[in-house]
């Protein structure tokens, strides 16, 4: 496996050349107090050497080892606690946090930077933090005062760590039909009652404390998801103090074994009469859970970006190295036996892909992490456009960057062969974590559903407007002649992702099935789009340098390749959202 190599020089292009981040931070007085270009860099060069230096090199062992599971107690895989240790010590659990608990207060732009090096790193191990990043956000905007001032402190100080129960055996994404109740006490607090399955870092050894968000019904609350509330629970009391009191009963009653992340613990929980706090109002724990689920569905989405530039890594060094027949044009290297496989036709495709896809989606999720900070930190109609945009390409961001980071591991299988195959190489485990993350925080197939009809039916293609509108302007506001080549084909692809929505949308309006029937291609269609979008910003930064810098003459050459090679896929997805619903419910469950 190659040595991993965090692409510091490309994040820094996306952040500060693509989107002129510094500009736009100067520009909101509570992101320009506490970051700018310096204060970045030297936390994207840091954060790099502990993902290179601390994290990957224990991704092997974790692998193989994984965590060990005896008398309700999880041991981490060797390695995962020190790494743990230095990770927190070095304060980067409170990258993103709230500065009057202790946190740093910097921007989604740089803390999803930060995730996709963690990602890189280790799958495993960028769960256990992220979890507790994005438990602390949903505390930090719906808690009370008294739950954040005592929780959120030692959170974001990485001495105790978070998760979200959400699922029980038969209730996964049906959440209205959770059985976990949560009964008054006259305290203040709830006893809560229930079992939860599939909880990431529900008990590991790596902090002293575990702080659980539990959905959980109270005995007479409304039917369906309108009657869910969320609680806080921690695994041990806190007492008056703030020291560690005891225990809550909360226990693990099991941990699951796994296709891959095999160093996540993956627990069901059992809560009897566990000690709880309510967070937000009663019966609005759905909205304050999706606080939290938003961010993590992006930080799902970066999961899959992650593994699949550690897997053009792998594969890339291995095709250079690897010699096997020779190049169709004649010998290219007489001094060995055969040529590179760097000659033939098919590697060269799947690395270029693999390239493409991962540099596109580096800018994708940075532009939906923009727009997220906007909607947060800004006023008026930037605010605005930022909670519509951020809105509609969530779903995007989760299932795109998954959908095509499998794509992208599955690729650098192929270039190893054989060895791709087997252990030794480290390819085969990135195909494997990989794979999760197009199931769980909402599969894939649910946040097409949620794009196409809640995103964009439910407002008659409003949200979908919004970013129709700006690629518009942006083609409007791009003069130069040596921008055409990019620039006609992105105004061919927004045309045609704004007639798929106008034709998706009559169709459904005789048959809601055809909502359905349209969604995970509709949803690739406008990732396609949104990338083309993407490349095509990173070509015009990318213009004027390219003569005197390989790395900007990479940029437009893969710029070409994305709009000649993939970018086309649009077309024939298109065709499949239209081919109508019929086709899947005209056969009755007996013929399949």
């Amino acid at each position: 496996m190659a040595e991993f190599q965090v692409p510091l020089r490309d994040m820094n292009f996306v952040l500060f050349d693509v989107f002129n981040a510094e500009k736009l931070w100067q520009g909101i007085p509570a992101l320009a107090e506490n970051v700018d270009k310096d204060t970045a860099d030297a936390i994207l060069t840091e954060c790099a050497k502990i993902a290179e230096q601390v994290i990957a090199p224990i991704s092997r062992d974790g692998d193989e080892i994984g965590v060990k599971f005896e008398d309700g107690k999880v041991t981490t895989a060797p390695g995962f606690k020190e790494a743990y240790n230095t990770y927190a010590e070095g304060g980067w659990t409170a990258l993103g946090g709230e500065p009057e608990f202790g946190g740093m207060g910097m921007p989604k732009m740089l803390t999803a930077m930060h995730e996709e090096m963690l990602c890189s790193g280790d799958i495993s191990f960028s769960l256990y933090p992220g979890l507790t990043a994005g438990a602390a956000l949903s505390l930090s905007k719906h808690g009370s005062d008294e739950l954040k001032s005592r929780y959120l402190t030692r959170m974001y100080a990485g001495q105790w760590s978070a998760t979200m129960c959400l699922t029980e055996s038969h209730a996964g994404s049906d959440l209205g039909i959770i059985r976990t109740k949560a009964v008054p006490n006259d305290s203040g607090s709830y006893n809560i009652t229930g079992s939860k399955i599939f909880i990431t870092g529900g008990e590991q050894d790596l902090t002293e404390n575990i702080i659980h968000l539990v959905l959980a019904k109270l005995p007479d609350a409304p039917a369906g998801p309108r009657g869910i509330s969320l609680f806080l629970v921690p695994k041990i009391k806190v007492n008056e103090d703030e020291s560690l009191g005891e225990a809550n009963n909360v226990t693990c009653g099991s941990i699951e074994h796994k296709m891959g992340i095999h160093a996540s613990s993956t627990c069901v929980m059992n809560f009897d009469g566990s000690e709880g706090y309510l967070v937000g109002e009663l019966n609005q724990g759905l909205a304050c859970m999706f606080t939290m689920m938003n961010y993590e569905r992006i930080g799902v989405g970066i999961q899959g970006l992650g593994a699949s530039e550690r897997s053009y890594q792998n594969a890339l060094e291995y095709a250079k190295e690897r010699i096997q027949g020779r190049a169709a044009t004649g010998t290219q290297n007489p001094n060995q036996e055969a040529d590179s496989i760097m000659v033939h036709a098919d590697v060269r495709r799947m690395l270029m892909s693999m390239k493409a896809l991962n540099e596109g989606n580096r800018a994708l999720y940075t532009y939906i992490s923009m727009q997220l900070d906007l909607a947060k930190y800004a006023s008026g109609e930037q605010q605005k456009n930022g909670e519509v945009l951020a809105a509609l390409m969530t779903p995007l961001a989760k299932a795109f960057l998954t959908d095509t980071g499998l794509e992208s591991t599955v690729a650098g299988m192929q270039v190893f062969g054989g060895h791709g195959f087997v252990r030794e190489w480290g390819q085969e485990q990135l195909v494997r974590d990989t794979r999760i993350s197009q199931i769980y925080e909402g599969t894939n197939g649910i946040q097409a559903m949620d794009l196409i009809g809640r995103k964009v039916a439910a407002n008659n293609g409003q949200f979908m407007n919004v970013f129709v509108n700006e690629v518009r302007d942006y083609i409007a506001a791009t003069s130069s002649s040596e921008m055409n080549e990019f620039i006609e084909p992105l105004t061919a692809a927004i045309n045609d992702l704004e007639s798929l929505t106008t034709d998706v949308l009559a169709a459904a309006s005789g048959d809601v099935n055809e909502l359905g029937s349209a969604a995970c291609d509709y949803l690739h269609v406008f990732g396609y789009v949104a990338l083309a979008y993407m490349w095509a910003k990173m070509a015009e930064a990318s213009l004027d340098k390219a003569d005197c810098d390989d790395f900007y003459k990479s940029k437009l050459l893969t710029a070409r390749y994305y709009y000649a090679r993939l970018l086309p896929r649009r077309i024939s997805l298109a065709a499949q959202a239209l081919s109508g619903a019929e086709h899947l419910y005209n056969i009755e469950d007996e013929l399949f």
